[in-house]
């Protein structure tokens, strides 16, 4: 858990004033009955619903998706569905945030469960962004010379629709995991550093894979007076990495790896580039879900991977995807994303009922005045390459 003074985001606030508990009809339903009635509803609304599954949803909901995929993915697939009237987005807030933006003004953004949110997206503020920027104006890394920016930020899609508009307004983009190098070569072809929010590992593990030695590389801690850097080593720097994380990839160690090595010789060890700098290290690869389901994939029958990601993910691929290989996790214990796993069946069921009637409800809107530079922000995330 985050050590800091946890302050509300614009989501939470949102969220604490809108959400509508499950009404009590839609509890202790039968498997069987709720696979019923969401397939009779989804058959009702036709084209006007479009849903989208994350990667790391759980598979009650998982099966019901349209589309599936990673963050990046889904995000390419917003477009492709313009007559739809709703899209039903099971995954967390920052998600359901982005596809809102990305929307035609017809459509409505509907998250089953408000309550799934995002730790990780949580760790970056609007006001500690703001007073950050501040600190690393007075330290005169802001503004650059040569026709190039002194500082570029860069937020992972797991972040607040305000931070997404904060950083598209001041010159900056969105990136995936799935894209994150491309993103950062695009990033320092326009700047001399980069301010890179909010998971401080998906930037490192990007950066040194790409040649930066870690100690071109600082820890900007949002809760500390000027971050806890010296200003000097901030000049230094060129990439400035935000104390954030993931609390699901943070679980993994090199230990685990290790173990496994040696009770599966010749085993492949595969990890999220969210998972500390040392696990990356001592695993064989490292990349996005979808890269990670294509390596998977790919590979000979009869292989034998670890995975370090999110649990539904390994399990989905050890029983469907790659069943000719024999798949475990990371760690033995699994790591689940709890608060995607808010997003249930029963949710999804309520969502869609009340839509053949009529009724919307957990309707995700990011505010007029962030949308412009979010689309800025995320539109600049779709043309990099």
């Amino acid at each position: 858990m985050a050590s800091f003074l946890h302050v509300l985001t614009d989501f939470e606030k949102q969220s604490i004033g809108e959400r509508q508990s499950l009404p009590e009809r839609y509890l202790g339903l039968s498997d069987a009955e709720m696979e019923t009635r969401i397939t009779a509803a989804r058959k009702t609304l036709g084209s006007r619903v479009v849903i989208l599954g994350h990667h790391y949803q759980r598979d009650e909901v998982f099966k019901f998706a349209d589309y599936t995929g990673d963050s990046f993915k889904l995000a390419r697939q917003i477009a492709s569905r313009p007559e739809a009237d709703y899209i039903v987005f099971c995954g967390v807030h920052f998600m359901a945030e982005s596809a809102d933006v990305l929307a035609a003004p017809h459509q409505q953004v509907i998250l089953p469960d408000l309550a799934a949110g995002c730790s990780m997206a949580d760790m970056a503020t609007p006001d500690q962004l703001e007073a950050s920027w501040a600190d690393l104006e007075r330290m005169g890394v802001v503004t650059g010379g040569g026709g190039k920016a002194g500082l570029v930020p860069v937020t992972y899609i797991n972040s607040a629709a305000s931070i997404k508009a904060f950083v598209g307004e001041r010159g900056g983009t969105v990136c995936t995991s799935s894209n994150c190098a491309a993103t950062l070569t695009w990033a320092f072809e326009r700047g001399e550093r980069v301010l890179f929010m909010p998971d401080q590992h998906l930037g490192r593990n990007t950066a040194y894979k790409m040649g930066m030695p870690l100690d071109e590389m600082v820890v900007w801690d949002p809760d500390q007076p000027d971050g806890g850097l010296e200003p000097e080593a901030v000049r230094r720097a060129r990439m400035i990495l935000w104390k954030g994380h993931c609390s699901v990839h943070t679980r993994f160690s090199a230990q685990q790896i290790q173990s496994l090595r040696d009770e599966y010789p010749g085993i492949r060890v595969i990890v999220h580039p969210e998972v500390p700098w040392d696990v990356v290290q001592a695993a064989d690869d490292a990349g996005s879900t979808e890269y990670i389901i294509r390596q998977v994939k790919e590979s000979p029958e009869g292989s034998v991977w670890a995975v370090g990601t999110e649990i539904h993910l390994v399990n989905r691929l050890a029983h469907e995807v790659a069943p000719d290989r024999t798949v475990l996790s990371l760690d033995s214990l699994g790591c689940l994303c709890s608060t995607m796993f808010r997003v249930s069946p029963n949710h999804l069921l309520w969502v869609l009922e009340e839509l053949v009637e009529g009724r919307v409800h957990n309707r995700i809107t990011v505010p007029d005045e962030q949308k412009h530079w979010n689309r800025v922000a995320l539109d600049r995330m779709l043309s990099i390459h």
